[in-house]
């Protein structure tokens, strides 16, 4: 799992928030399943170069949020999800589709050119 991860420091998101992003990713991708330990905070950091502390601030977010669960004494899991796949895979996309919108909104796209602009890069 920590090849999968990475992060850019000057990018203008913060540490906390790309790593966090990317296990959600991992989780709705398939590729953490439920029950999945993840490596130890200080793993994750040191393969990141990063303080701990950020990748604490992260993991505490996703199980605030319900994606991951810690136990005393444990190491933390993947949570188990209810929620349809897709769904989350849609929730993920919603913050780029918003930005998308507006952007077409500004420069007077119609919708139907924004389809056939995503259409073209799907395939």
């Amino acid at each position: 799992m920590l090849e999968q991860l990475n992060v850019n420091p000057s990018s203008g998101e913060p540490i906390y928030r790309q790593l966090s992003e990317q296990i959600i990713r991992l989780i709705v991708g398939g590729q953490l399943q439920t029950d999945q330990v993840l490596p130890s905070v200080r793993q994750i950091a040191e393969h990141l170069a990063v303080n701990p502390m950020t990748v604490s601030r992260a993991i505490q977010m996703l199980v605030e949020q319900g994606w991951l669960e810690r136990r005393r004494g444990q190491p933390t899991r993947v949570a188990e999800r209810t929620m349809d796949v897709n769904t989350q895979g849609t929730e993920l996309l919603s913050p780029q589709v918003k930005a998308l919108v507006e952007q077409a909104k500004q420069l007077g796209v119609s919708i139907e050119q924004v389809q056939d602009a995503i259409t073209k890069h799907w395939r």
